[in-house]
């Protein structure tokens, strides 16, 4: 049986859990994964549910899991390392997640959402992992939103590029061909039915493309005031200025200046709508939108689903479009 990653187990081993954020910068990643070895004993059975044939694939976040499941098909078996109602930036990489990485043959990733992850797979499935971001052109991170206050006084830089790379229908598909080409070389076998899942799945996704670029091709406005810096693919796609509250962190709050300014923005731009989003909470949004005079409306991010929801990739970007012509005054 061949293993893709998802970052799951079913055994559970006593150690604590390592925040993914900022403590991973002070700890030595040794740390998050620090037991693993001593624990894949306890963990022997946890491999016991997959059903046998089975490529099982772990993956880091719902994006690329939602590929991986297009694109494995019958032929996978996909285990997803953020659980639903899950907000990713805040992913602890436990005892149990980190064994899931040692023993899968395959990690698919996007870098620079969940440090602890990244360091994880290159550590111990460097040579059997996809990280969706290196397969794409990337945007430079958004800049800074807020002063230091709203940060502790501590400014954290994440990556090198903005991670959100599948709020581009385009970029999605790029990722979803070299998938069905990795899942191709892990599985032989199979390698002509992942190839064709993928171009079927690339082919849908270049459809989305072209609903949102006649959608947003006529809009009276072109600027989207977000809860966070999770929407520069979308823009850069379709045309559009992105302005966050907060920066790619969606739980640092903003300074009351920077609200300020946010408010003297909403003014200028006659923008009537700020977005909220999914799984942050939307309380800052929202004093924004009463400050400004204008109303919220929700635009996912897809960072994640909600738990128990029938939606999936697809649908929500569909929604996301049907969410945006309005507040742009598109025709």
């Amino acid at each position: 049986m061949t293993t893709v990653f998802i970052f799951v187990h079913n055994c559970e081993v006593p150690l604590p859990p390592v925040p993914a954020r900022r403590a991973l910068r002070a700890l030595p990643a040794a740390l998050a994964l620090a037991g693993v070895a001593s624990g894949l004993t306890a963990c022997a059975g946890a491999e016991a549910d997959v059903p046998p044939g089975k490529t099982v694939v772990v993956a880091s976040i719902y994006p690329v899991a939602w590929l991986a499941e297009k694109v494995g098909g019958d032929d996978v078996f996909v285990r997803t390392l953020t659980e639903p109602g899950t907000e990713p930036h805040d992913l602890e990489l436990t005892t149990r997640k980190a064994a899931a990485v040692v023993d899968a043959d395959f990690a698919v990733h996007v870098g620079g959402v969940q440090p602890a992850v990244d360091d994880a797979v290159r550590r111990h499935a460097k040579q059997n992992s996809l990280d969706a971001a290196t397969v794409v052109k990337t945007l430079p991170p958004p800049d800074e939103t807020d002063d230091a206050e709203a940060h502790d006084g501590v400014r954290h830089e994440e990556s090198d590029h903005d991670p959100h790379i599948w709020l581009d229908p385009t970029r999605m598909a790029t990722v979803a061909t070299v998938l069905g080409d990795r899942l191709a070389d892990t599985d032989p076998a199979h390698a002509s039915r992942y190839r064709e899942r993928a171009a079927a799945t690339a082919a849908e996704l270049a459809a989305l493309d072209r609903g949102f670029r006649a959608g947003l091709a006529a809009c009276a406005r072109r600027e989207i005031i977000t809860a966070h810096a999770a929407f520069g693919y979308l823009a850069d796609r379709y045309g559009l200025r992105q302005t966050p509250v907060a920066g790619v962190d969606p739980g640092a709050e903003p300074t009351p200046r920077r609200l300020a300014d946010l408010t003297r923005r909403v003014s200028a731009t006659g923008a009537t709508t700020i977005f909220t989003e999914t799984l942050v909470s939307p309380k800052v949004a929202e004093s924004l939108a009463r400050a400004a005079g204008v109303r919220t409306a929700v635009l996912d991010p897809i960072e994640g689903i909600e738990d128990g929801s029938s939606d999936d990739y697809l649908t929500i970007m569909q929604r996301n479009l049907r969410t945006l012509r309005p507040a742009l005054e598109c025709t």
